[in-house]
């Protein structure tokens, strides 16, 4: 199922944002080692329960958006996208 399709079931509340690391988007397949898809996946599923209610947003911010922030965020903590090569790695 493409992205954009997989979206829209969540947002008709058919299915859950992400079962696997196969559901996310292209670019975090690509760029995140399997590791850090898994910290994604998870922040990501958290956020969106978390955050269904506009108004525990911030702004006017999408519940998609929001959720994608707080799973860079998670990712964040504990990989970092290394300069030289673009890769992302494992904070030593």
């Amino acid at each position: 199922m493409k992205h954009k399709d997989l979206m829209r079931n969540v947002k008709r509340g058919l299915i859950l944002p992400y079962k696997n690391e196969l559901d996310l988007p292209a670019s975090v397949q690509k760029n995140l080692p399997q590791h850090a898809q898994k910290i994604y996946l998870e922040a990501f599923n958290n956020a969106w329960n978390e955050y269904k209610n506009p108004e525990d947003r911030i702004g006017d911010a999408s519940r998609e958006e929001t959720a994608h922030k707080v799973a860079w965020s998670a990712v964040k903590k504990s990989y970092e996208k290394t300069e030289k090569s673009g890769m992302w790695k494992e904070k030593t």
